[in-house]
């Protein structure tokens, strides 16, 4: 060891109990060909619900890597709009279509027996 060096440690704990949660992800796009990459980085990490908004289910390290992906492709006179839901908030969620739109996603396991 090198004389009146640190030794640093990283707390991976935190970031290893970081959980997913729902997000919506609503974009407005202007260009087409803008449009076209960010569908494709979105689509990578979630469904896509209506024309223009997202349904992610990510934990918030993920969601800020897919901020910064997205602020690759976007300009400024685009928009993103993100929304965190707690669990109870996206057990409300109810579609004009049908239920399976937003099928019931939990982190609790059910036992049955």
């Amino acid at each position: 060891m090198v004389r009146g060096a640190r030794v640093v440690r990283v707390r991976t704990a935190s970031l290893m109990a970081d959980r997913r949660q729902l997000h919506l992800l609503s974009y407005d796009i202007r260009s087409p060909q803008r449009w076209r990459r960010a569908y494709r980085i979105l689509r990578g990490y979630g469904d896509r619900i209506q024309y223009s908004v997202f349904r992610v289910r990510a934990t918030s390290v993920q969601i800020a890597r897919l901020r910064w992906e997205l602020s690759r492709v976007l300009a400024p006179e685009d928009a993103l709009l993100t929304v965190r839901l707690c669990p109870t908030c996206a057990d409300q969620i109810g579609a004009r279509n049908s239920e399976s739109d937003w099928p019931a996603v939990h982190d609790v396991c059910k036992i049955v027996g």
